[in-house]
């Protein structure tokens, strides 16, 4: 077996460096980055909610629950106490 090479000390100093340059950097990525994130998932989580109450408004509808309870003598649709 080949016995190890000794590394300069110029490569080592400069590949640590490299590696300390990087996490800082993605430190400071991660510290500007978060705020933007968690104001989308809030945004997202209002459109979410609002998107999910006009799903259930849009079934109630399909079903009759809202249509039954509306009168309109355009479409022959009769109030079921009206009659």
């Amino acid at each position: 077996m080949i016995p190890p090479v000794q590394v300069s000390p110029l490569i080592k100093f400069t590949r640590y460096s490299a590696l300390l340059v990087g996490m800082i950097y993605g430190k400071k990525r991660y510290d500007y980055l978060k705020p933007i994130a968690e104001e989308e998932r809030r945004i997202e989580a209002e459109e979410k909610k609002k998107r999910e109450e006009l799903e259930r408004i849009a079934k109630e509808l399909a079903e009759g629950g809202l249509l039954g309870r509306i009168a309109c003598p355009h479409y022959g649709i009769v109030h079921p106490e009206a009659t």
